[in-house]
């Protein structure tokens, strides 16, 4: 796709000409010709100027990496953080540390690229370097904000060290193409990339991209396009590893799960249960976002799934409106009697179920007949989940064309839903249960652990370490709007999982995790090695360039450029 304006590069191998400096070679004298030191002239500071000692080799620097929006892009910026921290740079949460800002967008609301677009005026206001990445860019990337700025398509996260390497040395990239083989779209990048997990004990796998279906007021189906699965096994090794590393806690994601396979002769059930082999005793599945008419035609084995003890009895659906005339205007392919039909099916058959929905307040044309019956379904169902959106109007998309309902409404609508959804409790009822839990994460004020039931419901437990990634039995004693708290049971006994230790917070998932400074640093402490020379042979630039800037760490220690990579093949496999 073109850039935005002619400066900017459209890949990554426009960078590179014939007349870029190579790395200098290392030349080696005669044993009988002792090299003579040449006298170099002292290098006048001027008055008052400090020496720029910073690092300008790309591998360096400090990144902090910022995501908006839903689980899909969350999991792409931990790939993108894995990615750069593998390469040398260190990856920061403090954003004032941070040499560049990379920005992972979420064009699902206004709200949310407005954050995004303030983000860069901040970075910019800062003298930070940037890189933009996210369905932002990749939905508008000839947006004014965005002119100059290094991209990272949705599908390109994979190359995200080449364009920060070049957006450090002041460059502007583009990467916005698709992925194909044989001219199929595939689903985007390799899912053994390394990552750095939010959470170390929550695994977040994207099964497919994109969507099967064109809703008026969608932005995301710019960005993502239409559906690319990614095949079973990849899909099941990816757990498999995740498992192997501590993880306790899978989250299947992507635009529309219940559509998953549509594209490669397979289905989500399919899946499930292949996953299902792989889960441990004491870790859990949880389920993502499903459209109505894909999980119709998978009920019974839906159910089956749902009650299985190692998979969260808990579905996302989004019904949007309870009215059928504003369904077919976001040409959403169902109506309220579908979604009626899975919410009933599974609540009789997996009793306890959670299931979360989505409402959007004052889609074009909506009228007060359309609202009133979006709000008789909330009184029906009492979701203890419920996502309420007021309408935002997204550019390029045909329901930013028709005719809109005043804001004063909109806001007036978004008020009264949730006022309604504040009405009621859905946990009162459950206190003076015991139930177990799964604990996984800190609350948002660090009070408590935050751990969830099969149904998914967060119980907040006491901040002990010997709780988190296990499960545990709990005596539910109170009950909030969206939580409950739970009491651990005396002498109960507390199950860990039978998987490995989790990495700590900040490590790369997929890679060895003995640094090569941690190596040559316990060699240099025996003694026979202590004051051993050794060079270090490197099959590419980046490698080189990484063991430069650390080189001055260890002790008799060169490093050098071998151009043939066959030779690492031949001399260490």
């Amino acid at each position: 796709m073109p850039s935005a304006c002619d400066s900017l590069l459209d890949d990554i191998e426009d960078m590179v000409t014939s007349h870029d400096p190579t790395p200098h070679e290392r030349q080696f004298a005669r044993r009988s010709i002792v090299p003579r030191p040449r006298p170099r002239r002292q290098q006048l500071q001027p008055a008052g100027e400090e020496l720029q000692t910073d690092s300008v080799i790309p591998g360096t620097q400090k990144i902090w990496v910022r995501t908006w929006g839903c689980s899909h892009n969350s999991s792409d910026g931990e790939y993108m953080a894995g990615q750069l921290a593998a390469s040398g740079y260190k990856i920061t949460e403090n954003p004032s540390d941070a040499d560049l800002w990379l920005l992972n967008s979420c064009t699902v609301k206004n709200p949310a690229e407005d954050h995004f677009r303030n983000s860069i005026k901040k970075a910019q206001e800062q003298n930070k370097k940037v890189v933009v990445a996210g369905c932002v860019p990749q939905a508008q990337p000839r947006t004014e904000y965005l002119k100059d700025l290094s991209v990272i398509g949705v599908q390109q996260i994979d190359r995200v060290v080449e364009v920060v390497d070049e957006a450090i040395k002041g460059h502007s990239v583009r990467l916005l193409g698709q992925k194909k083989e044989k001219g199929k779209r595939l689903g985007g990048a390799r899912l053994d990339l390394p990552k750095i997990r939010k959470n170390p004990l929550i695994e977040i796998i994207s099964i497919n991209t994109g969507c099967l279906n064109a809703c008026t007021y969608c932005k995301t189906k710019h960005a993502r396009g239409d559906l690319a699965s990614y095949p079973i096994e990849e899909l099941v090794e990816r757990a498999r590893q995740s498992f192997q590393e501590g993880v306790c806690e899978i989250w299947l994601t992507s635009e529309d799960t219940g559509a998953y396979g549509r594209d490669i002769g397979t289905d989500l059930p399919s899946l499930l249960w292949e996953l299902v082999k792989e889960i441990p005793e004491g870790a859990m599945l949880r389920l993502g976002m499903t459209n109505p008419p894909y999980i119709l035609e998978h009920l019974e084995e839906m159910v089956r799934i749902l009650q299985h003890p190692r998979v969260y009895a808990f579905l996302h659906v989004p019904v949007q409106s309870a009215s059928d005339s504003v369904l077919m205007d976001m040409k959403r392919e169902y109506c309220c009697a579908d979604f009626r039909s899975v919410t009933d099916f599974l609540q009789q058959r997996v009793p306890g179920i959670t299931i979360a929905t989505d409402i959007i307040c004052g889609f074009p044309g909506e009228t007060d007949e359309d609202f009133e019956q979006t709000m008789e379904l909330v009184r029906q169902y009492r979701f203890p989940s419920l996502f309420i959106n007021q309408f935002y109007p997204r550019p390029g998309t045909p329901a930013a064309k028709m005719e809109q309902v005043p804001a004063h409404m909109k806001k007036q609508r978004t008020k009264e839903l949730s006022a309604l959804f504040h009405s009621y409790k859905p946990y009162d009822h459950k206190i003076g249960e015991r139930q177990r839990v799964l604990v996984t994460e800190d609350s948002f004020d660090s009070q408590y652990y935050v751990a969830h039931n099969k149904f998914y419901e967060q119980v907040l437990v006491p901040k002990k370490p010997e709780l988190k990634g296990k499960m545990v039995e709990v005596d539910i004693y109170e009950a909030g709007k969206h939580y409950m708290k739970g009491r651990p049971v005396e002498d109960a006994q507390v199950f860990t999982p039978s998987i490995a230790q989790p990495l700590q917070k900040g490590q790369v998932s997929g890679l060895p995790q003995v640094s090569l400074l941690d190596r040559l640093s316990l060699a240099r402490s025996t003694p026979a090695l202590r004051k051993t020379p050794v060079l270090l042979l490197c099959a590419d630039q980046r490698s080189y360039r990484n063991l430069l800037a650390i080189k001055k760490e260890l002790l008799l220690v060169a490093c050098c450029l071998h151009p043939d990579k066959s030779f690492f093949l031949n001399s260490f496999c």
